[in-house]
């Protein structure tokens, strides 16, 4: 019984499969892997063959002889087979039989496979790379690394006797990944990597990477990246001017009824895919009102084009608008170039100053409204689109269409819904609101810090009638920051003259009666009264020789509230 106790002192820490017999065939040996392939338990002096006969170890014990690696199947699952007799003295005393499961060696040879695969690939990609088991026993390392550092069979030895200064070891401790760290080899600060590998929470290897063999290599990169970084934010911000609307309808600004009845009806059209004429002086924010609408629309996920008609000379027009072929002109781009039809495809284009076009080109216009299809310049392929239109000019297009400068079927064709938005002199009441809103706005273009403006220089700014509309306005108000004093806040001193000395009040009669014009004027002098006398309502009454229930009614009447001052 001593060989039978040696055996299974032996066999406790074998994985493979292990059973043996004596010379009567009965059960002596079996180690735990046999017993939970085969399920077999109390099986010891017992009949092998009784319980499994395919094995055949009865045979060894008559022929004396092995029987190595052979096939062995049981339960579907395939095993490699050796039988060896157990001699005495020359005598048998039983035999042994070793199963090893095909599945294990195969993986085994699998895991060899990938290793080499691993490892060319990182030769071939120059990555310093090496990677320990979780006695920190290196098991592969690059050909690269071991370049870098100098030895050619690393393989084998521990990590601390082949890289200096390393922490590989360290990691398998602590099982906590370091990625950045500077590390000291032969004289070089190297940016490295050591990521820990775990199996079922335990830590089994590492990997470590020279991420950078030199610290100057990653202040290169990193200057690198953050020029790209820039030049890549310079570039979308350049194609979000180009091709996305800013505004909406929260950016304009203004409580007059004038504004907000065109706004009401500016919404209402954002809904409607139909064409848009928006009609307005210079500077009354047209252009404002086109980006609200396309992004009120149901367009809005798709591209806002502007084209200015009045800036790009005839001859270039046509090209800009529809595009030109690869060849179509002397300069021409190699493969041709999109035109804002194209590029406008699925979303919404605006045309803006569209009465400054020519005669010529408004019939090549008209073309792409009614077939809703394009043709680049020196080509022959019509493309069709889906783009809706916005024209917006400061000309009465319906003069030009007398005097013969305007076709009339495009201007019916764009005149489809029709906004025309009021000057700024029409509703004077928002001038307040519209100063401080670009106050904010230009300080912070300018990067100067601006206390507020002076209710003396809001009234300079509301005496004044304004031809060039809000444009103008903030014109103004940069020009006053620029002149600002310590006291940081805008006076009349900081306006130009033209509306300093402008203290005369103009009324406009045109299309209004008589009554209107007085009612006017009453509701203006009844609130700068009002302002006056800090909204003292008695002390009002008696100075414009009215009553008091007669001035509550007026206040009534006219919608007079502190809001509306400055």
């Amino acid at each position: 019984m001593s060989l039978i106790n040696s055996f299974e002192e032996i066999l406790k820490n074998i994985t493979d499969a292990v059973i043996g017999i004596d010379k009567s065939g009965n059960v002596i040996i079996i180690n735990e892997a046999a017993k939970r392939i085969f399920g077999l338990q109390a099986v010891k002096e017992k009949k092998l063959e009784d319980f499994i006969s395919s094995i055949k170890l009865n045979r060894v014990l008559k022929t004396g002889k092995k029987e190595v690696e052979k096939e062995f199947t049981y339960n579907e699952r395939k095993f490699i087979l050796s039988k060896m007799p157990l001699s005495k003295d020359k005598k048998i005393e039983g035999a042994i039989a070793l199963f090893r499961e095909i599945t294990d060696l195969k993986k085994i040879e699998e895991d060899k496979i990938h290793l080499e695969i691993l490892n060319t690939i990182l030769d071939v990609l120059n990555e310093r790379v090496v990677v320990v088991d979780e006695k920190g026993i290196i098991i592969m390392m690059s050909k690269a690394y071991k370049e870098f550092i100098g030895c050619e069979n690393p393989e084998g030895k521990h990590v601390t006797e082949v890289i200096e200064n390393t922490r590989m070891h360290i990691i398998l401790k602590t099982g906590v990944m370091e990625i950045g760290e500077i590390q000291e080899v032969q004289g070089n600060k190297i940016v490295s990597m050591r990521i820990p590998i775990k199996r079922n929470g335990k830590v089994i290897g590492a990997v470590g990477k020279v991420m950078f063999k030199d610290v100057s290599d990653l202040v290169t990169l990193t200057n690198k990246v953050n020029r790209l970084e820039q030049e890549l934010e310079y570039y979308k911000r350049e194609l979000n001017k180009e091709r996305t609307a800013k505004y909406s309808f929260k950016d304009i600004i203004g409580s007059s009824a004038s504004i907000q009845a065109v706004k009401e009806l500016a919404m209402k059209v954002a809904k409607t895919d139909s064409n848009v004429l928006i009609t307005g002086e210079s500077g009354t924010g047209k252009e404002l009102f086109a980006h609200a609408i396309h992004n009120a629309s149901k367009r809005y996920l798709g591209p806002f084009i502007r084209i200015n008609c009045a800036a790009i000379p005839e001859e270039l027009l046509e090209s800009e608008l529809f595009g030109y072929e690869e060849g179509a002109f002397t300069g021409a781009r190699k493969g041709g170039k999109k035109g804002k039809f194209e590029l406008a495809n699925g979303g919404t284009i605006l045309l803006d100053e569209i009465g400054d076009m020519s005669i010529k080109m408004q019939a090549k216009l008209l073309r792409v409204l009614q077939e809703k299809e394009i043709e680049r310049l020196g080509g022959d392929v019509v493309r069709n689109i889906d783009v809706r239109i916005i024209a917006s000019t400061n000309k009465d297009l319906e003069m030009l269409v007398r005097q013969g400068l305007f076709r009339e079927d495009l201007y019916f064709r764009l005149n489809v819904m029709s906004i025309k938005i009021p000057p700024l002199r029409e509703r004077k009441e928002d001038i307040s609101i519209l100063a401080k809103k670009l106050l904010v706005k230009v300080s912070s273009k300018l990067g100067k810090y601006v206390e507020g403006i002076s209710n003396d220089a809001i009234k300079c700014l509301e005496s004044y009638d304004w031809p060039g509309n809000i444009r103008e306005l903030e014109n103004v108000i940069e020009r006053a920051i620029n002149l600002l004093d310590s006291d940081l806040i805008i006076k009349p001193e900081h306006l130009p003259e033209k509306i300093t000395k402008n203290k005369t009040k103009k009324y406009f009669y045109e299309g209004k009666g008589l009554k209107n014009i007085i009612e006017e004027i009453e509701k203006e002098i009844i609130l700068k009264c009002l302002e006056e006398n800090d909204w003292n309502k008695n002390k009002v009454a008696k100075i414009l020789g009215i009553s008091r229930v007669g001035l509550y009614k007026k206040i009534e009447r006219y919608n007079l509230n502190k809001r509306q001052l400055c």
